[in-house]
């Protein structure tokens, strides 16, 4: 078992910004999913561990970073210029595996249990 803290959701106007935590028991690569009100879980984020190299969802290049404290064995996502329509229970997933394909929530096998990020317009 890998459980998964997260942190840091809640409510903020649109334009504003909010961080998000994801602390964890390894290092592992890890992603940002979010799922809005009658909608698919979405992918937001992802890094690799080893690397630290990032991947964003279009709808995110340039407002959201996704990064990580290997001494905290934590990942965090900074999210900045909010919309509205960022508004969803966020995420956080981890790829203990290394399968490729870290835009797909198949391959995370453990998962957060999610916190509420609602942008007000």
């Amino acid at each position: 078992q890998v459980p998964l803290a997260e942190s840091g959701g809640g409510l903020v106007q649109a334009g504003g910004s909010l961080r998000l935590s994801c602390a964890a028991s390894g290092g592992y690569s890890m992603a940002w999913f979010r799922q809005a009100p009658r909608k698919g879980r979405e992918f937001v984020a992802a890094i690799l561990w080893s690397s630290g190299s990032t991947f964003y969802a279009d709808p995110v290049k340039g407002r959201f970073t996704i990064s990580r404290d290997t001494a905290k064995t934590t990942v965090y996502l900074q999210m900045n210029r909010l919309r509205p329509e960022d508004t969803a229970i966020y995420y956080c997933a981890a790829n203990t595996r290394n399968t490729l394909g870290y835009q797909f929530p198949e391959v995370y096998d453990y998962w957060g249990q999610g916190t509420q990020v609602t942008v007000s317009s």
